[in-house]
């Protein structure tokens, strides 16, 4: 007898969690493992933050605030997305949660009923497909192929709209992917939002993270009638390196952000007090080391696609944004090596964490099986030992 729900078992546990996981207890034995799984920055929090953080334990900040986040809090995410974005907002249509996959489970579990459908553009971040299922909802997955960018189109969008269609998700810069959708591309998708009243979810978490000379434009800011349809959803755990800190936020819709405050009271309570002075602080304060670990960031990237673009068989768009590269490796499906033979991303990168001690994530996590990703969020010597591995591996098939 099973006392599990039917809910959860069609949940599957995050596979970018289980690589990070993995590769941590690899080099816990004592194994040389380059790990370019991870989805954080491994630049330490700015010591500006961390000292408001130390204050604010030292005068005793340690109980519980409003279940919605302190008002010092909120009014530094109006100032950020306003600065950012150029959206007004007010303290009624802010959120603050436990990190920013906290205030997407919040929004998917305020406004989905069963049987709603929820537009997905693949590649995808690994939770969204699950987070809709754990709200009763329908995951509808739009395949955006390497050859468009990875964005889906407008006229993609309104193919895949039907009468349950409740909400479709934007993420950009993306997660897997690094892409970002121009202000026409966006333009184009909120015009069919709008005409078809369906939500939008803006995933901007890594709007401060682009290259290039390129700008995120955050598709809420493109008129007001956009923005009554938007939730945008943003944190410091990459801008500001502090995703132990978890703190993420959610604008929009006053009476949605009331629902989900509501949620939110009665499974979390409040993000961390500490946390949110200090995230106060990210937001208000001296804001140079997020241009410096962008710049840093920068020629991580452009190695790491040159490098990737060089090996026999495999083809590396450059992403506009975020931390991660997805580069197309099929040509070696259907290789085999002594013990296996690759067939998919999954053996692929099990082959790669065997063979070449490089923690990489298979891409049909991600909803697109032919590539793999890789994080550059960690050291330029790290990534130039973990491609030299990735190099000879692949040669050895």
């Amino acid at each position: 007898m099973s006392f599990l729900s039917d809910r959860v078992k069609s949940v599957k546990p995050s596979v970018t969690l289980a690589i990070t996981a993995k590769a941590k207890a690899m080099k816990a034995e004592g194994i040389d493992l380059i790990g370019l799984g991870a989805g954080e920055p491994d630049f330490d929090t700015p010591d500006n933050i961390n000292k408001v953080a130390i204050d604010a334990i030292n005068a005793g900040f340690t109980k519980y605030t409003a279940v919605s986040g302190t008002d010092e809090l909120k009014k530094a995410v109006i100032h950020r997305t306003k600065e950012d974005c150029g959206i007004e907002y007010h303290p009624e249509n802010i959120l603050i949660s436990c990190g920013g996959k906290h205030s997407i489970y919040n929004l998917f579990q305020a406004v989905i009923n069963p049987g709603d459908e929820v537009i997905i553009p693949a590649p995808y971040w690994v939770s969204y497909p699950d987070m809709v299922l754990l709200a009763g909802g329908l995951p509808v997955i739009v395949d955006c192929a390497e050859a468009q960018g990875f964005k889906m189109t407008a006229e993609q969008l309104k193919n895949s709209i039907t009468d349950k269609t409740k909400l479709v998700i934007v993420n950009s810069p993306s997660n897997p992917t690094g892409a970002a959708y121009s202000e026409d591309e966006l333009r184009a998708i909120a015009e069919v939002a709008v005409k078809n009243k369906i939500l939008i979810l803006s995933d901007e978490i890594y709007n401060r993270m682009t290259y290039g000379g390129f700008k995120a434009t955050s598709i809420a800011s493109l008129s007001e009638e956009v923005k009554a349809l938007t939730m945008v959803t943003n944190g410091v755990s990459k801008t500001y390196s502090m995703p132990g800190w978890r703190i993420g936020y959610m604008a929009g819709n006053a009476d949605i952000i009331k629902a989900m405050s509501k949620i939110q009271g009665q499974s979390t309570s409040n993000p961390t007090s500490i946390s949110q002075a200090a995230s106060v602080e990210a937001l208000e304060g001296d804001q140079t080391a997020v241009a410096e670990m962008a710049a840093e960031f920068e020629k991580r990237k452009e190695y790491i696609v040159e490098r990737l673009n060089n090996i026999e068989g495999v083809r590396c768009l450059n992403p506009q944004g975020a931390f991660y590269v997805f580069p197309n490796m099929s040509a070696y499906f259907g290789k085999s090596y002594s013990g296996g033979k690759i067939e998919d991303s999954a053996s692929l990168t099990t082959y790669l964490l065997e063979k070449a001690k490089v923690a990489v994530v298979p891409g049909g996590a991600f909803g697109a099986d032919e590539h793999v990703r890789l994080s550059y969020a960690t050291s330029m010597d790290n990534i130039k030992k973990g491609i030299d591995r990735i190099e000879e591996a692949l040669k050895a098939l």
